[in-house]
């Protein structure tokens, strides 16, 4: 491993690519704009499960078995898991694969967790530590509102600056086999607070930690925002998006607006109800990256997309002691190969 700058490692002298994608989307999202990219769309958010803990479980679960079947793997195939959830001690990340019996690794960053993983997965494979890795999160309305906010029962009115928790899973087999996507840097982000409070502005905690970091990636690699066909942050929302170019505009840099995007902003349409802002939550970058993205990577839409997916960092006890809300933001990128 090369590694550029201050944050930045270069993947591609080992290469590691996508040897296959499980995505699964809740009920809402299977609805939006993206519904026909995603591989298992649920009717029910529930699953006919007794709690929605247990639901995103078993999302995540399905969206393990669609990856390996996708790249024609078994469990016995993967050396390592590499993932996590917004509950409490990563219960759906760990409750949900405990089933595949493989060596696992939960990780967090909030909604920025999926580049973490694919980060660390990626460098496992890169380094021969092993062979084959599956990264991944999810993310549950239902479980995440309690978790943070209010019970869905509680009925708490809501902002036009909230954001829906996204409810759905993905996952990915990264390996060293060569295939059409591979996975070629990743920048590994800083902790960024502008004293955000509210837990209705995740795009205000989050977007100045997406500048940081895509700033970072750039000034790391040498590139410009030019380099790539798409540069797409995780959770932002459409207000966080338009923070993030604020942001980027005071520092001089002025992408143009089809090549700077949001997964956020991305999921649902402005028109469905309850949807707010956008999307956030662990599976959101997760499922529009690997569903949607990698569709058009595969077709040869893109060929070099960077996807910085963004996380804000709070628990229900930083919330009570009021301290602030500091986002972080890491980012991957990806690359068509033709195989």
């Amino acid at each position: 491993m090369a590694r550029l700058g201050r944050s930045t490692w270069d993947l591609q002298q080992n290469p590691v690519y996508v040897a296959g994608v499980g995505t699964v989307a809740g009920q809402v999202e299977a609805q939006g704009p993206l519904g026909q990219d995603f591989d298992i769309r649920l009717d029910n958010d529930r699953i006919d499960d007794d709690t929605w803990e247990h639901s995103e479980q078993r999302m995540f679960s399905q969206a393990v078995q669609t990856a390996m079947e996708k790249a024609n793997v078994t469990s016995e195939d993967i050396d390592v898991l590499v993932g996590g959830d917004l509950n409490a001690q990563l219960t759906g990340f760990y409750f949900g694969t405990r089933a595949f019996m493989r060596p696992a690794l939960g990780v967090y960053s909030a909604c920025a967790s999926i580049c973490e993983s694919l980060a660390l997965g990626a460098l496992i494979v890169h380094t021969g530590h092993a062979q084959r890795a599956i990264v991944g999160t999810s993310s549950h309305t239902s479980t995440a509102e309690r978790q943070f906010r209010y019970p869905t029962e509680y009925g708490a009115q809501k902002p036009p600056t909230a954001q829906r928790t996204v409810t759905g899973a993905g996952a990915a087999v990264l390996s060293r086999a060569s295939s059409t996507i591979q996975l070629t840097h990743a920048t590994i982000g800083s902790v960024v607070d502008y004293g955000i409070k509210s837990p209705w502005e995740m795009g205000a905690a989050m977007a100045p930690a997406a500048c940081d970091t895509l700033l970072q990636h750039l000034r790391d690699t040498g590139r410009t925002f030019a380099d790539y066909d798409l540069v797409v942050t995780g959770d932002l929302g459409h207000i966080g998006l338009r923070l993030l170019r604020k942001l980027l505009t005071e520092r001089g840099i002025n992408p143009e607006p089809e090549r700077l995007n949001d997964c956020g902003a991305l999921i649902y349409d402005a028109k469905q109800p309850e949807v707010f802002s956008g999307g956030s939550g662990g599976a959101c970058c997760t499922i529009v990256t690997f569903g949607h993205l990698f569709k058009r990577l595969l077709d040869g839409t893109y060929k070099r997309i960077l996807v910085s997916a963004t996380g804000a960092l709070l628990s229900t006890v930083s919330a009570q002691q009021s301290d602030t809300i500091p986002g972080i933001s890491h980012a991957i990128a990806f690359e068509r190969k033709d195989v």
